[in-house]
């Protein structure tokens, strides 16, 4: 038997994969959201009331018989939405809070920060950890804050940072274009073959039960994603696959496309799927990771079980 292991939010979309893994694999878990109802009740996951972090609050409680933390809660990213500040105090302060409460009581403590702490929405070339990091936005901008206020807790800790997440359940921009693709249209995505890197949630599951021991993850900052990236028209095609239905993609001048997103305001939305955003995790890879899901394989599985026919 192994540590307990506390889980902060875990009724989200990675919160209720990383609890019941952790669990089959032997950790007992703790499993806290502000509704705990909204965790699946599994054998070995004991589901607790988490404090709101938009205030600061008393982690002992929760801390009690703690061996390891993973910090999954905070806020998404949703542009617009949030003051800067209040993103700071949810995706940083309590972070940090959190950290220093946890200081002296857990062997562990894994920050899950994200890829936009290290990068905007675009890059000309693929990133490691050797970048320096420039966050272009609120978000990602509260997230590093966040991965230095654990640093600074003293606490023992690993960052890491993910990049977009796929599966099932799975909200944002993929769930966005998986919307696209249910449509019967033909799609203007033959064109586009720049490369974007995904992360399959099994693979950062592995990934977080790989960090939360291993000696060698101690203090690092792991940038994580699935072994090849992938071209939109490839995305888009594998969801039409896992849907049952051929490609139907067509091929338009980019910028005709670029000038109908802009139109309809979309043109974040653009600059997502027409740019290249390639991320290399070979650091984690050299601790012993193996992102066992392929991106591809991961997306037709992913629209199989949206659709009810996973076999």
């Amino acid at each position: 038997m192994k540590g307990r292991v506390l889980i902060t939010g875990a009724s989200g979309f990675l919160g209720k994969g990383l609890a019941g893994a952790l669990a089959k694999a032997n950790w007992p878990v703790r499993a806290a959201a502000r509704d705990p109802s909204a965790i699946p009740a599994k054998g070995g996951v004991e589901r607790v009331v988490m404090p709101d972090l938009a205030h600061r609050a008393d982690w002992s409680g929760l801390l009690d018989g703690v061996t390891h933390v993973v910090h999954l809660a905070g806020t998404a990213h949703a542009p617009g939405v949030l003051p800067n500040a209040l993103y700071t105090r949810i995706n940083a302060e309590a972070a940090g809070e959190l950290a220093n409460a946890a200081r002296g009581k857990v062997e562990r403590l894994v920050f899950m920060s994200s890829v936009r702490a290290q990068a905007g929405l675009l890059a000309d070339r693929p990133l490691t950890e050797n970048d320096v990091a420039v966050p272009t936005d609120a978000y990602g901008r509260a997230k590093l804050k966040g991965e230095q206020l654990v640093a600074q807790s003293g606490v023992p800790f690993t960052v890491l940072r993910p990049t977009a997440v796929y599966g099932r359940g799975v909200k944002g921009n993929i769930a966005a274009l998986a919307t696209l693709a249910k449509t019967p249209m033909p799609l203007p995505f033959a064109g586009l073959d720049n490369r974007r890197s995904l992360l399959a949630l099994d693979n950062l599951v592995s990934a977080t039960a790989l960090v939360l021991e291993a000696k060698e993850a101690a203090g690092e900052t792991f940038l994580v994603a699935d072994a090849e990236p992938i071209s939109v028209a490839d995305l888009v095609a594998a969801m039409r696959e896992g849907l049952g239905r051929p490609p139907h993609l067509v091929k338009v001048p980019l910028g005709a496309v670029r000038r109908l997103m802009k139109s309809f305001g979309k043109e974040a939305d653009w600059e997502r799927i027409s740019g290249s955003f390639v991320v290399h995790a070979a650091k984690l890879m050299g601790i012993g990771w193996r992102p066992e899901v392929k991106t591809r394989d991961g997306i037709v599985r992913m629209m199989r079980a949206e659709n009810g026919t996973a076999g």
